[in-house]
């Protein structure tokens, strides 16, 4: 059976679907699965036979619907597609559903939950832990009748890069994230760095902003190295599978280390794990006030935060998040 599945962004999400991927591949030994995204994203993946990478051009040869209909003939010319699974469900795919419509025999669409996540927020229903979103990946395989069993991680095997090999404890540290809501602050980053003795630490981030911020803090502190803007993604990748942990905030980078296998703790504020985005097996890693004595979190979904009650309950959800308490959570693990 070839499957084509969608997924185009973003990095997060293309690393949880990776995981859907990998163990949909492992358990149906028939099945052959073509997917759809970013050239970026391309690493993710591990190289297999019976595993096809599809690269869109979105800003150029595949922009607009007249690019969209270029793009679907030239996966039709490369294989018989059998199903069609859509884990993005936005404006493009939809566009490229129904191109597909009657030339593929099933298709079938990614359920983002989006009310009970909503009504969850807002009180209405109970406060309870949803299906993790490679969960709610896998149940699309499973309208297939495919073996959808969640394999065992690491889900990406990559080579650890030799550059970096040291007796030393080595850590990651990702302090930012999509949403500045969801960032626990420099400032707290550096008072974390510097409890953290006899250990190296790699800085990760991305976009020239966050770079100039990591640049100050590599050159205050000798034990840390500049990961970000030197290295490839599949170097990045190579680097995170050689760390003994990372640190990171409810953003891609913790799910790039499950992928790898890679322990993490994430430090969460204004969103939730329980709304299906949480660090899949790293879960007793997670440092966050607890709902007990912060009833007001969740915050937002996705951590996008506009009104003044959500950017109050928002900063509140990070500023009482001690560096005593990650720098304890840590120890726990390095120790």
């Amino acid at each position: 059976m070839n499957i084509l599945v969608i997924r185009f962004s973003a990095l997060g999400d293309v690393a949880i679907a990776a995981i859907a991927i990998e163990s949909i591949l492992k358990s149906n030994p028939d099945v052959n699965i073509w997917f759809l995204s970013k050239p970026f994203h391309k690493p993710l993946f591990n190289k297999n036979p019976r595993f096809h990478f599809i690269e869109s051009d979105l800003k150029k040869n595949h922009k607009g619907i007249i690019g969209l209909k270029k793009l679907t003939t030239e996966i039709l010319e490369k294989t018989k597609i059998d199903a069609v699974i859509d884990l993005h469900d936005v404006l493009r795919t939809k566009v490229i559903r129904r191109l597909l419509n009657n030339k593929v025999p099933e298709i079938y669409c990614f359920n983002k939950g989006r009310k009970k996540k909503k009504n969850m927020l807002e009180g209405k229903t109970p406060f309870k832990k949803l299906p993790h979103s490679v969960s709610r990946y896998l149940s699309c395989f499973n309208e297939l009748g495919l073996n959808c069993e969640l394999q065992t991680g690491p889900w990406l095997t990559t080579n650890k890069n030799q550059e970096i090999i040291s007796n030393k404890k080595q850590i990651g540290i990702a302090p930012f994230a999509a949403h500045k809501s969801k960032e626990w602050g420099i400032k707290k980053i550096r008072s974390l760095i510097s409890e953290l003795k006899n250990v190296e630490i790699f800085l990760f981030g991305g976009g020239q902003n966050e770079i100039k911020q990591l640049v100050k803090i590599s050159t205050q502190f000798s034990n840390c190295t500049l990961v970000a803007g030197n290295y490839s993604f599949k170097e990045e990748l190579e680097i995170i599978a050689g760390l003994d942990l990372m640190i990171s905030m409810d953003s891609a980078n913790m799910h790039l280390a499950t992928l790898v296998g890679t322990k993490v703790i994430s430090i969460w504020g204004p969103t939730h794990h329980f709304l299906g985005f949480g660090p899949l097996m790293n879960e007793n890693l997670i440092v966050e006030i607890d709902r007990k004595e912060m009833p007001t979190r969740p915050c937002s979904i996705y951590g996008k935060v506009t009104t003044s009650k959500q950017k109050k309950c928002a900063a509140n959800s990070m500023i009482n998040i001690s560096v005593n308490t990650v720098v304890a959570k840590i120890k726990s693990v390095i120790n």
